[in-house]
């Protein structure tokens, strides 16, 4: 681990188990402001997709006051983040309700009262690599602090998911509910569907009428280092195989082209990854993809996954020849049944009424309180 990112990480435990916690006791003398309700990010500045449905049902509701606070930590100047800082600690100190989808080092950097509620609605669907406290990717050993602290819910895809999940990131099990994914809502929409491929098309023409990849990997080491594995074999074979290649790297890795990855779902006609969640939200639209995993052995051996990484419906590529083979099996002699086998597993909850079930589930747990 380089210099850099550990005088980073010493700069996070500082904050989170000395500064906010101190802000965070003296400012949360006073009552609870009632129908207060914050939406937060530290990694986009604007409100990610995986909030924003219900950011809009949630602000319809009546009795309610929404705040939102969104700031990408890892691009903003010390002075903007001391603001942010400063602005939410005031309102998480009186807030009733609090929604983020993310890690989120200022909620849980501090024992919260009682009477606020916090939702993570977290971004990613499934159980697929190791994560949380089970990768040192994610959360290095010798981090002081709850990564994941002050969480009354975490709302996941499938009931498979809800031990892997409490175990991994140290929440109580019966917090852990497998309510659906919020986000996905959309997905179910032939507007939204029709939308995205309207504008997918209008700035790239060429591809009309071209079969179309998406290649979606993860990143490895970790987010302040990261690195892909494979971009020039997959170049190589969708140039050879005549079909419309779009490349979309984790944010960390690729600048906001104005095309996020929910937005290509739509437009897509295969998706290859390799160890990435976004597979799950693939799923959702009943197309098929390849896993293409040069480094599975490697990967496996230093990261590991919750499942049997053969186990779903695809073929496993690990090399440039393979992949070619993969893309053009899946596309043309995938079962339908195998797909609907894994989505049932895995995607149980994400049935189109996710974020309906979720605020009924805060709000009268919030409530109780």
């Amino acid at each position: 681990m380089s210099l850099k990112l550990k005088l980073r990480q010493a700069v996070k435990m500082l904050l989170q188990n000395v500064v906010l916690p101190s802000a965070y006791f003296l400012l949360s003398k006073g009552k609870v402001q009632k129908g207060l309700v914050i939406f937060a990010d530290a990694h986009h500045n604007s409100c990610p997709f995986s909030m924003r449905i219900m950011r809009k049902k949630v602000a319809a509701l009546n009795g309610v006051k929404v705040k939102e606070f969104y700031l990408d930590f890892a691009k903003c100047s010390n002075a903007q983040l001391i603001r942010f800082l400063t602005d939410f600690m005031i309102a998480y100190s009186k807030a009733e309700y609090v929604f983020i989808c993310d890690t989120f080092l200022p909620v849980s950097a501090c024992r919260k009262r009682k009477e606020t509620f916090v939702t993570q609605l977290w971004h990613s669907c499934g159980l697929l690599k190791k994560a949380g406290y089970d990768s040192e990717d994610c959360v290095p050993k010798y981090y002081k602090g709850e990564v994941f602290g002050n969480y009354d819910l975490w709302t996941v895809s499938a009931p498979c998911v809800e031990p892997i999940m409490a175990s991994s990131c140290r929440q109580k099990p019966e917090n852990v509910r497998a309510l659906g994914v919020s986000r996905t809502d959309i997905y179910y929409s032939e507007k939204y569907r029709e939308v995205c491929r309207e504008k997918f098309f209008k700035a790239h023409p060429e591809a009309m009428g071209r079969q179309i990849v998406l290649w979606a990997p993860t990143f490895r080491g970790n987010a302040a280092e990261p690195y892909v594995v494979g971009g020039e074999e997959i170049e190589r074979v969708c140039k050879k195989q005549g079909r419309y290649l779009i490349k979309k790297l984790h944010p960390h890795m690729q600048p906001d082209d104005g095309f996020p990855s929910e937005s290509l779902f739509a437009v897509a006609d295969i998706l290859v990854t390799d160890y990435s969640s976004i597979v799950f939200d693939w799923m959702l639209f009943r197309k098929p993809f390849v896993f293409f995993a040069p480094d599975l052995k490697q990967f496996d051996a230093e990261r590991g996954f919750y499942v049997d990484y053969c186990s779903f419906p695809t073929t496993v590529a690990q090399t440039e020849d393979e992949l070619g083979e993969a893309i053009d099996n899946e596309l043309t002699h995938r079962s339908a049944a195998d797909l609907e086998r894994c989505i049932a597993l895995h995607l149980s909850a994400c049935d189109g009424h996710s974020t309906d079930r979720i605020i009924k589930e805060v709000f009268r747990k919030g409530r109780a309180k």
